[in-house]
């Protein structure tokens, strides 16, 4: 019996997804907007959420998990968890910006709040 498991498959295997909302969260943190496909946006809403709020509170081994950079590590828990202090969540916006030329995938761009 299949079962919904609250996640998006996005047709990869799941180290794959690990590794590619890793790289996507990296990327998201540094520069605080991408662009993307709808639903690797708003699954990558998910992981963002989380790294945010684990810096918030203090939870360092679990931010370092979730993103491998230490750039973005520093800047998560030294610039962007202190500027969502006093916010209890919804850390990201997903702006909807068209459909790609290629393949008229809708895309989006997600990104952090002011």
């Amino acid at each position: 019996m299949i079962k919904n498991l609250g996640h998006r498959k996005l047709s990869k295997t799941g180290s794959h997804r690990k590794a590619m909302f890793s790289n996507m969260a990296t990327s998201l943190l540094l520069h605080e907007k991408i662009t993307t496909t709808v639903p690797k946006a708003k699954e990558l809403r998910r992981v963002v959420e989380r790294v945010i709020t684990d810096a918030k509170h203090g939870r360092k081994l679990e931010v370092r998990r979730a993103v491998r950079s230490r750039e973005v590590y520093n800047k998560v828990l030294e610039v962007i968890a202190p500027r969502y202090k006093e916010r209890p969540g919804g850390f990201t916006r997903i702006l909807r910006v068209g459909v790609r030329k290629g393949d008229a995938t809708e895309v989006a761009m997600i990104k952090l709040v002011d």
